[in-house]
């Protein structure tokens, strides 16, 4: 699938994640998420269940730009590292590459930057299930 197909199967399937899908192929997408003051945390950083769903969306749109539409393809791991602090004020961006994917599993790193800062605010490795044909 390309950006522009995970992007309807993501509004049809997954509305309430409101994330914009800006490249995707060959094992690797990068994703967006606009940040308000609804993602914000006390101390004026991006909350860190927003970082942990951006990395398992960018890992689950680089399988299905693989696969195909495989709704059922489940996290069984995600593990996480905070870097350091993301800007509250600047959209987050997360960077996902498939390291391996198989009949049943998926493994992938996903790298996430607050927008104009090249030092990642955010590292996170992760496994899906993918389910038999």
């Amino acid at each position: 699938m390309n950006a522009e197909q995970l992007a309807v199967f993501f509004k049809q399937e997954f509305p309430q994640a409101e994330v914009l899908i800006e490249q995707a192929g060959g094992g690797f997408v990068r994703l967006r998420k606009p940040i308000d003051e609804r993602h914000l945390r006390p101390g004026g950083t991006v909350s860190g269940p927003v970082m942990m769903e951006m990395a398992d969306a960018a890992l689950y749109a680089a399988i299905l730009s693989e696969l195909g539409p495989v709704a059922l393809a489940v996290t069984t791991n995600l593990n996480i590292n905070f870097l350091r602090k993301p800007s509250a004020d600047k959209d987050i961006i997360a960077d996902c590459r498939l390291i391996k994917l198989g009949k049943l599993l998926a493994i992938g790193e996903v790298t996430i930057y607050s927008v104009g800062n090249d030092e990642p605010v955010a590292h996170a490795t992760g496994t899906y299930a993918i389910p038999p044909k």
